[in-house]
This record gives C-alpha cells, sequence and structure tokens, in this order.
C-alpha cells in the first residue's frame, strides 16, 4: 500500500501525521510519503522521522492581508497541479489530508484523480482546507462528535497521542494528617512550543498571592522561545518564594510533566486538549484568540461542557489577574473537584485513534 500524507504547517498537524505515518508502515507495510511546504515544521520534522517529503508552493487565506490572499489564490492551481503530477508520478492507494497549507491542493489533486482519500481533522471547526474538500473526500477521522457534520464518512476516531500520556494514574485527593484537610500539589503553566505571552505577563503578577492563598503549591512555567528569562525575573520581582516556582524556556519530558500536575494552565491546540484527556488531567484553558476559525475556542467549549475543564476568554492583562487568581486558587482549595475534572477528562480520551485511523486508510485504500 502507497499512502500520501499531505498537510502540515504546526506541530498540531504535523505530529499526529507522523503518528499516523509510523501506524501505516509498521503495522500494514504502507510506503508513505509526505507532501508540505517550505514555511512547516514537516520540512524538519519529517525527513527527522525517515519519511521523504515533496514540498509545495501555496500561502494562506486566512488572517492575512488581501495582497497574500491574492497571491496564495494565484498560486493555488499551480499547487493543485504540482499535486496532481506528484500524485500521477507516485501512484498512492490513498491520500490523507492532515489540514494545513498542503492539504487543500493535494486532497483536490486527488479527488480530481479519483484516488480515495482520507480527512483527518483534529480540531472541533474544520480549518478552511478540510472545509474545502469535506464533502468529496472517501472518508475522515475526526476528534469530536460535533465535526462529524463537515465530512462524507466521518467517524470519531480522536486524535493520535503517546502511549505515555495514557499510562499516567488518575489524580487522587489525597488527605493530610493535618486537620483531615486536602493538600494542594502542583500546577503546570504551558503555553506550547511558541508559549502564551498572556501566561507569561500575567502569572508573575498573580504568583505571589496565589502561593499564600495556596498553602503548599508549587508552580512550574514553561514559556516557549525567547521569553524565559524575562518571565523569570518578574517572578523574581514578584516576591514570591523562589523555593516555590521555576521557570523554564522548554520542557522534556511532556508525559511526565503532566503526571506530575494536578491542574494545567494551557491553550486548547488539539494536541493540547487530546493529551488532557489522554492524561486525565484537569485543566483553566484559556484559548489563543488568534487561532485561524476560532477553532481552539471550539475546542475548549467541548471540555468544559463535559466538565472537564473551566473556559477562560482571553481578555486584557488587568481583567485575566483576577480571572486566573480565582479559577486556580478555587481549584487548587478543591482536590476533590481536580480529581472529577480529570475523570471527565479522561472519558474523552481515544486510547486506539492511531490504530482506527490505520484502520480506516487500510480499508478505504483497498488492503
Amino acid at each position: 500500500m502507497r499512502v500520501l500524507i499531505a498537510g502540515g504547517g504546526t506541530g498540531g498537524h504535523v505530529i499526529p501525521a507522523l503518528a499516523i505515518a509510523r501506524e501505516l508502515r509498521d503495522a500494514h507495510g504502507a510506503e508513505v510519503r509526505f507532501v508540505g511546504t517550505a514555511r512547516g515544521l514537516e520540512t524538519r520534522l519529517v525527513p527527522e522521522a525517515g519519511f521523504p517529503l515533496e514540498l509545495i508552493r501555496v500561502g494562506q487565506l486566512k488572517n492575512v492581508s488581501l495582497a497574500t490572499r491574492l497571491r496564495t489564490v494565484a498560486d493555488l492551481p499551480l499547487g493543485v497541479m504540482r499535486c496532481v503530477e506528484l500524485v500521477r508520478s507516485f501512484r498512492p492507494d490513498v491520500v490523507v489530508g492532515v489540514g494545513g497549507y498542503a492539504s487543500g491542493p493535494a486532497m483536490m489533486a486527488a479527488i480530481l484523480l479519483r484516488v480515495p482519500t482520507l480527512a483527518f481533522e483534529p480540531n472541533a471547526v474544520p480549518g478552511l482546507a478540510n472545509r474545502l474538500v469535506g464533502r468529496w473526500v472517501t472518508a475522515a477521522a475526526v476528534n469530536f462528535e460535533e465535526t462529524t457534520s463537515y465530512f462524507r464518512g466521518a467517524r470519531v476516531t480522536g486524535i493520535p497521542v503517546r502511549q505515555e500520556f495514557f499510562e499516567i494514574g488518575l489524580l487522587s485527593a489525597d488527605v493530610s494528617a493535618e486537620g483531615g484537610r486536602a493538600m494542594p500539589r502542583r500546577l503546570l503553566v504551558f503555553g506550547g512550543s511558541q508559549g502564551a505571552r498572556v501566561f507569561n505577563q500575567v502569572m508573575p503578577r498573580v504568583v505571589r498571592r496565589l502561593l499564600e492563598y495556596v498553602p503548599g503549591l508549587t508552580i512550574l512555567h514553561q514559556t516557549g522561545k525567547g521569553q524565559a528569562e524575562s518571565t523569570e525575573e518578574a517572578y523574581r520581582v514578584s516576591g514570591a518564594d523562589a523555593s516555590r516556582w521555576t521557570v523554564a524556556a522548554y520542557l522534556d519530558d511532556m508525559p511526565r510533566r503532566f503526571a506530575d500536575a494536578d491542574l494545567i494552565l494551557c491553550r486548547s491546540g488539539a494536541s493540547t486538549v487530546a493529551e488532557l484527556a489522554a492524561a486525565g488531567r484537569p485543566a483553566v484553558l484559556v484559548p489563543f484568540p488568534g487561532a485561524a476559525d476560532d477553532h481552539q475556542m471550539k475546542n475548549a467549549e467541548v471540555f468544559a461542557r463535559a466538565g472537564a475543564a473551566e473556559l477562560r476568554v482571553q481578555d486584557s492583562d488587568e481583567g485575566m489577574e483576577e480571572l486566573l487568581l480565582g479559577d486556580l486558587s478555587v481549584l487548587l482549595l478543591r482536590p476533590g473537584r481536580l480529581v472529577e475534572m480529570g475523570q471527565r477528562a479522561r472519558e474523552l480520551a481515544h486510547p486506539e485513534a492511531v490504530r482506527v485511523i490505520g484502520e480506516m486508510v487500510r480499508g478505504i485504500g483497498g488492503g
């Protein structure tokens, strides 16, 4: 079986795509190639994973200037023609679109050439590329029930997540001998690979009060590239007990970091919420307001409705200070509530996602 995987850009597209590629190669003996663009993370991650990568030229249509949109529209036919050439030369049994810049042209080419297609959509609301082809694909693998209406042949599979997240034990409401009061533990502030400016600005302003309100609390704050030094200085200036907080640009071994946390403050990208579900960890979600099609808000709303997370809309830094201080302190002082939220999060997990997606690809490819 030959499979062409198209799309990328961000880690939310590329990392699940690589998990699917490995499953197809290892479990089904497939030959897998990728199609991406020069501006995405796929240029580094795909070759590192040992898969061939073809590049096409295609730009953005959403949240960009009129000039950029016009260039993208002009480039689109050339991108589709290039993908037609790639499909004809590689002769894939299936083309898998994972969203992102290159996904649309490749899926359009496959549909024109009558090659079976599978759309993978991790977000509650599909991106533009998947919305354009949704009614013509052979099948779709989605993360949320709400997303099935956008596609033909859609199935809720979830997002491929590393097995280590599923092996994390659920929280328990431990009770100390001190007055029978449940003790708070650890807060993880996670801004993603790029960091989150709002967390880096607001947390140092509330950290001293938060540590006073929640005895014994410790905080691990991931800032993203180029923001650790200024954020650490702001923490230091706050006067908060330096033995109870740690600031780092990046964090390794994220499954261990999730396992160590009793509450996570984070954005609501598709991969992040999938990892929260797999780990069974409660969260305060602050969607990135600039996300395309407001998909982070839709992802967070699903978790909030399920009782797995608290949702807060990003406001001014001053407004966020009181909201986050209130949310974090109340939750950290209610371990029973954290346990319940973690259980609700785990109910949203899909431990068989990558296996099911692999079987879907094999099925529509005639395997």
